[in-house]
């Protein structure tokens, strides 16, 4: 598992939204206290920003613990953004592609973080592979799970569809065949924000007009954070936040049932 965490709004310090606050995600990197499976996130952590004027961000990713890098706490003082998605990393089996697995990922002006475990990774989601183009699978920058649904979303992003469409079709299709998946994902383009609730926390905390944060967890106690409902996609800006129910799909009807106006094949028939 791991905690990510995206913000839109005016420029500040990378430290002021990822070191300083009481509860911050360096904290979270050692001591989550919502976090559904695992205990410390200490395999590795990413932080992208965009700079004023260029569309394509910035990334600066390591392999080893938040905490055990010195150099960050630099870059945190000095580099200041009005968009940022940073994520630290509990990886859910070891590999050897070092800090290529640490999220975000990235592609353009887009960034991606993937909070959770594609089950029975990587049989389950074999039978995906035929909606990616080949070129895509030889790019994937690492061999994890996390690397895989990113192509999935990013397929997606450049056929067309709006960021939140992509993650929440790509959650479908990975939920479908990989029910106990857990699918929390953080997009931005530096404009806006999407994300998804499906298996562990997400918060969220916008003052309309000026600033909005998603993160996996309240970094604070402020009472403007709101709990999303676990399946669910949110879309954010700098202007507010909106939330849309993402249907399981165990609980959509079949073709058959559809037709015959049977309910959904997961539920009992009505007596």
């Amino acid at each position: 598992m791991c905690r990510h965490i995206a913000y839109l709004g005016p420029e500040i310090p990378l430290g002021q939204l990822l070191t300083q606050p009481p509860h911050s995600l360096v904290h979270q990197s050692w001591a989550p206290q919502r976090q559904a499976s695992g205990t410390v996130n200490a395999d590795g952590f990413g932080v992208g920003w965009y700079a004023a004027q260029d569309p394509v961000p910035a990334r600066y990713r390591r392999a080893g613990p938040i905490w055990a890098d010195p150099a960050f706490a630099d870059l945190g003082r000095v580099v200041r953004s009005g968009a940022v998605l940073a994520a630290v990393r509990d990886a859910t089996a070891a590999t050897g592609d070092g800090e290529a697995a640490a999220a975000p990922f990235s592609s353009g002006r887009w960034l991606f973080s993937h909070n959770g475990a594609v089950a029975g990774w990587p049989d389950s989601a074999a039978p995906l592979v035929s909606a990616l183009p080949p070129v895509d699978l030889l790019a994937l920058e690492a061999r994890t799970d996390s690397a895989f649904v990113w192509a999935l979303v990013l397929h997606r992003l450049r056929s067309g569809d709006e960021p939140g469409q992509a993650l929440g079709e790509s959650v479908r299709e990975l939920a479908g065949a990989a029910p106990a998946s857990r699918l929390n994902l953080l997009l931005t383009d530096g404009d806006t924000i999407a994300a998804t609730a499906w298996g562990d926390s997400l918060w969220y905390r916008t003052e309309p007009g000026r600033s909005t944060v998603v993160a996996s967890e309240p970094y604070d106690d402020d009472p403007l954070w709101q709990e999303v409902p676990d399946r669910t996609v949110l879309t954010a800006s700098r202007a507010g936040v909106l939330l849309a129910p993402l249907e399981d799909p165990a609980s959509s009807p079949t073709p058959d049932s559809a037709r015959a106006g049977a309910p959904p094949s997961s539920k009992e028939p009505c007596t």
